[in-house]
């Protein structure tokens, strides 16, 4: 049975084990992921949650709510979708960014986006069957 946790502190583990299986390129260290991991289950402007298939954790999705003048309102970003390799193509993905639209909606959002790396091709592919459309380049600097 499919089902929705929101994220809580005593599901950090597995939310650690997401994040470094998404971004195996980056190395984390887990104190710092979990101050950043707590900061967001408890800001109002940040969701997580987990996709549960018969209680064994198969996604994780989390994303904040920010003014933009873009949107001239609130505006949902998805920073992480990331469903086990074992479990993908089977919908899972679709299904975080549909309860992650919910929530936006009733947040009172107007818009939903995110960002993914050059490199992940399939996931553009996904993200584009699923109605995002490519509207600009994304830019890093390190500080």
């Amino acid at each position: 049975m499919i089902k929705f946790k929101k994220a809580a502190e005593e599901d950090f583990t597995e939310a650690f084990d997401f994040i470094r299986s998404l971004w195996d390129y980056n190395t984390y260290e887990e104190s710092a992921t979990k101050k950043v991991y707590d900061s967001v289950i408890q800001n109002p402007d940040s969701f997580a949650f987990f996709l549960l298939d018969d209680d064994e954790y198969a996604g994780f999705c989390h994303g904040d709510y920010f003014q933009t003048f873009w949107m001239c309102g609130l505006t949902c970003y998805v920073s992480s979708l990331i469903t086990k390799q074992n479990r993908r193509n089977h919908g899972y993905g679709k299904m975080m960014l549909d309860h992650a639209a919910m929530l936006a909606r009733e947040k009172g959002c107007k818009a939903m986006i995110l960002d993914s790396g050059m490199p992940r091709k399939e996931a553009h592919q996904f993200y584009e069957r699923y109605g995002f459309e490519k509207s600009c380049y994304g830019f890093e600097k390190m500080l």
